[in-house]
């Protein structure tokens, strides 16, 4: 019985950037399990798998648009050294909250002399996605999908 939307599906998967570096994979992990049209997964991945039988594997390459998105200059921000509690180093997380309220992490990626730079993009915008995907089994029907 082959994917379709509405579906609950378990997968393994190996994901790629186009210089061949890993950047997750379920090895060693249960499977993901995800609602196919639930929104639970980036777009590509989830309609990589429809059409897919239990046992059957799809590589496929995943542009930003149905990925993470592109990356976004003006979610790039330099603040000062002095702003931060603790020293700020790069490559270390820190959280914005929005006048809506809504939480933005943001990675520190350069800090010269009094300028901290943060990027609030998704670590992964603006890049092409490879998956290698193996469905492992179909564990839900014509479940609805989301809006």
């Amino acid at each position: 019985m082959a994917v379709k939307n509405g579906d609950t599906v378990r997968v393994h998967y190996k994901g790629t950037l186009a210089d061949g570096s890993l950047f997750d994979s379920s090895e060693g992990r249960e499977p993901l399990t995800f609602g196919v049209g639930a929104g639970q997964v980036i777009p590509g991945f989830e309609n990589a798998v429809i059409g897919l039988e239990p046992g059957g594997t799809v590589t496929v390459t995943i542009d930003p648009e149905d990925a993470y998105g592109p990356r976004v200059p003006q979610l790039a921000h330099t603040v000062s050294f002095s702003d931060f509690g603790a020293e700020p180093y790069v490559g270390g997380m820190v959280s914005l909250t929005t006048p809506e309220g809504e939480e933005m992490p943001g990675r520190i990626v350069a800090i010269e002399g009094d300028a901290v730079s943060i990027d609030f993009n998704h670590p992964l915008a603006g890049e092409a996605l490879t998956f290698e995907i193996e469905l492992v089994d179909v564990v839900g029907e014509g479940a609805p999908a989301a809006d």
